[in-house]
């Protein structure tokens, strides 16, 4: 698996655009080239809400990159995310014709696309199908059925939906960016790939995502991810209420929140005060950090009430033994883990995306912020890595480029375009 493909993971997000330049190393690490961090303009709660704004810090971010790494990007790995994507469970099953036969990968592929054929609401489009276990002939809980002999196959899948002008938008802007999507993948299943561990996922884990515009949930039990979803509640919305409560403007409400912004109003003395410039010649205006505190414990036990919510509703409540990991650039609040584990009764932990790193990754990318931005990379060194295995493995395949996957959301995207330029 010495491979040495660069992958470029473009997280497009509601404060921040960042590239990420990446490769497997040798020791089978990832080993980080270099990166780009940009303002984002032009995205809202994760959703582009202004094209052209958007584009420009996009061209920003991977110019950053590219002239750090001297490396020409063309080719990205794009996040999606935003209140709009949801999930579901479902069934798919396929009766064999040859039963002396054993199962190969071409019907396994035949199953797993057929599920993109499946009838959604007007304006709703599946954006990725994600195989959780296969049933063959009625014999549960197998990971991988290929090689094995049996007349049907029943397999269970969870499935991510988004609406499709959202992700239309987004893949608008990477290409007036002059980029190309390699793969979309969904937000919170790409940050699990940077700070969960295999252990993690297998005793049952809580990987959740606290972004700029929203809050990213992808829940792990067995191995396999059971639900995801997205609260349409992040970062920005933390800096609104420090604004409107303390009566100040929104720069310096940002600065006090990444300062000295704190989960819980009790570890704040009332004599501790800030004081923050008058405007145009008045004078300082003082902050109490108790104050501060208390206006985002409010905001914060409402975002934690609503992840809470979305794990007793997955149904896997008693089965998560590795408890909640935070991160994103939220998670980076004071006392966040105390706060979390009052109101869960879960352990917590801060995840870092150095998991999987090789050593000399800089260590500013050691940051929860850049937790989506990495695992965009891992997760598309993992695909192609895969799809190395399945060019090898079956010689009826061969190595399809992304307009080639017949059925799935982007391929969809990608005819739309071409379409409409025709």
């Amino acid at each position: 698996m010495a491979s040495k493909e660069i992958i470029v993971g473009l997280d497009i997000g509601t404060t921040k655009i960042a590239t990420i330049v990446g490769c497997l190393a040798e020791d089978n690490k990832i080993e980080i080239l270099g990166y780009g961090n940009t303002e984002s303009f032009g995205v809202k709660r994760g959703v582009v809400a202004n094209i052209d704004s958007t584009v420009q810090s996009i061209i920003k971010s991977v110019e950053e990159a590219g002239n750090e790494t001297n490396v020409e990007i063309r080719y990205v790995n794009v996040g999606i995310a935003g209140h709009h994507v949801k999930s579901m469970q479902h069934r798919g099953s396929m009766i064999r014709k040859t039963v002396e036969e054993e199962i190969t990968m071409k019907e396994v592929d035949e199953l797993n696309s057929s599920i993109f054929n499946l009838n959604m609401n007007p304006g709703e489009e599946i954006i990725d199908v994600i195989p959780q276990e296969y049933i063959v002939d009625g014999d549960p809980g197998i990971k991988d059925p290929i090689g094995m002999l049996g007349h049907r196959i029943d397999a269970n899948y969870h499935i991510i939906i988004g609406q499709t002008t959202a992700a239309k938008n987004i893949y608008k802007c990477v290409s007036k960016a002059g980029l190309e999507i390699n793969e979309l993948i969904l937000e919170p299943v790409a940050s699990a790939r940077a700070v969960l561990s295999e252990e993690e996922k297998e005793a049952g884990v809580v990987l959740v995502d606290i972004g700029g515009g929203t809050t990213d949930i992808a829940i792990f039990q067995d191995g396999i991810i059971r639900h995801t979803a997205v609260i349409p509640f992040g970062g920005e919305v933390l800096t609104e209420d420090i604004k409107e409560g303390c009566s100040i403007i929104r720069k310096h409400a940002e600065d006090l929140k990444v300062k000295f912004g704190s989960a819980l109003a009790g570890e704040n003395r009332d004599d501790e005060i800030v004081a923050i410039p008058g405007l145009r010649g008045r004078p300082p205006k003082e902050i109490s950090m108790r104050n501060l505190a208390s206006i985002i414990q409010a905001r914060m036990e409402e975002i934690i009430e609503h992840v809470y919510f979305e794990i007793k509703n997955s149904g896997y409540q008693k089965k998560l033994i590795g408890g909640i990991v935070l991160t994103g650039g939220g998670a980076q609040l004071k006392h966040l883990t105390q706060l979390t584990e009052f109101i869960t009764g879960m352990d917590t932990r801060i995840g870092f995306p150095n998991e999987y790193l090789s050593e000399s990754t800089p260590a500013s990318l050691s940051n929860p912020k850049y937790s989506t931005g990495i695992g965009l990379v891992i997760e598309g060194i993992s695909r192609l890595e895969r799809m190395k295995v399945r060019v090898s493995a079956g010689k009826d395949l061969k190595f399809v480029t992304p307009k080639d996957k017949k059925g799935s959301f982007l391929s969809k995207i990608q005819k739309f375009f071409e379409t409409d330029l025709n």
